[in-house]
């Protein structure tokens, strides 16, 4: 197995086991010893091979498909996998409906499988945006340049989301930039 490779399957490791919210001693006592603190940290470092027996082993013990353990064979791009786009839900709640209405439905869905109603900001991925440009028949570059148009995200976002540009994942959505541009 490449270093990188077995870094990649660590990361996921990692994740996964963050995402339930166990430190390695955590998977230790929780498995009543059946998984050594040490060896889950080897394995999440890459400095230490898994078997595809282990591996379906920990897979069953954290409750995931083997799928989700394994690292994606694609290319990744930070763009389309990391990048956050913050909508302001307040001013898209603005547009008339004939402009607004599928990022509108889509924002809806997304709220409701996130059980995420808090109306003010919604983040989707670099990744919803390319599925949004295709329904409104534009690029993503022009579906954001729209956006920013509509207030719906803030301005320089262009480069945050720009696909082939220079990233910036910490970007915050500021709900109050509309005010401080305005001439005073």
């Amino acid at each position: 197995m490449s270093t990188d490779y077995s870094r990649a399957l660590g990361a996921r490791l990692r994740a996964i086991r963050n995402q339930q919210g166990l430190s390695l001693q955590g998977v230790e006592d929780k498995s009543h010893g059946r998984w050594k603190a040490v060896v889950v940290g080897s394995y999440e470092r890459g400095d230490r091979a898994v078997t595809v027996q282990r591996l379906s082993e920990l897979a069953v013990f954290y409750g995931v498909p083997v799928s989700e353990l394994l690292p994606d064979p694609r290319p990744s791009s930070a763009v389309t996998s990391s990048t956050k786009i913050v909508l302001n839900l307040e001013s898209l709640g603005s547009l008339p409906a004939d402009e607004a209405g599928p990022l509108a439905r889509y924002a809806s869905t997304i709220q409701a499988q996130r059980h995420d109603y808090n109306g003010k900001v919604l983040s989707i991925r670099a990744e919803d945006l390319k599925s949004l440009a295709i329904i409104y028949d534009m690029s993503p570059d022009e579906l954001t340049s729209r956006l920013i148009e509509w207030g719906v995200l803030n301005p320089g976002m262009e480069s945050v989301v720009g696909f082939g540009g220079p990233e910036d994942d910490d970007e915050e959505f500021d709900p109050n930039w509309e005010r401080r541009r305005a001439p005073r």
